[in-house]
């Protein structure tokens, strides 16, 4: 398995679900930031106040610094992961082919149907799959807004180690 095939898989999920990523990652982003601040951490106003007046031992003071610190880094990390994941949702759904063009260079062609929103398709390996292609952000390249009608045979493109990533090839469909 291709290690920058499983990239392109992790980063086609954002991607495909461009719309709801959007709003999932805006407001986690928001929750994500502000349990990263420093004063965040449950307590905190507390232990200030013991270390002040003497009632807190060395040992628990630094073990409490220790778990906010920590707390700060797992949350700022996830915030930043949002971040990253609501500009590849923005990026997919202004039609920019984020992951597209790399499934569509590197994927194995199949054929497959389109039923509404959702796409069947049979790997090599006999395996067959039914996958959203989202109607804000669809899983079609290289021309995005060609119509495609359900239930006719496509070309469907997709990575051999991650089938999930797949795109429609619209230049070997109908015109």
């Amino acid at each position: 398995m291709n290690v920058l095939d499983t990239l392109i898989w992790l980063i086609n999920f954002p991607a495909a679900h461009g719309y709801a990523m959007v709003f999932i990652a805006g407001f986690s982003i928001l929750g994500l930031f502000a349990m990263s601040a420093a004063g965040a951490t449950p307590g905190v106003s507390l232990r200030r106040i013991r270390e002040r007046e003497g009632l807190l031992g060395s040992e628990s003071a630094s073990r409490g610094r220790v778990g906010g610190a920590t707390r700060r880094i797992v949350f700022r990390t996830l915030a930043i992961l949002m971040l990253a994941n609501l500009m590849i949702g923005i990026l997919s759904l202004t039609g920019v082919p984020v992951t597209r063009a790399y499934i569509y260079e590197h994927g194995q062609p199949t054929t497959g149907t389109r039923d509404g929103d959702w796409v069947t398709f049979t790997t090599a390996d006999g395996t067959e799959y039914t996958i959203e292609s989202n109607f804000f952000t669809p899983s079609v390249y290289p021309d995005r807004d060609v119509y495609l009608p359900s239930g006719e045979p496509v070309v469907v493109r997709y990575l051999p180690g991650h089938p999930q990533a797949f795109v429609i090839d619209s230049s070997q469909g109908p015109r």
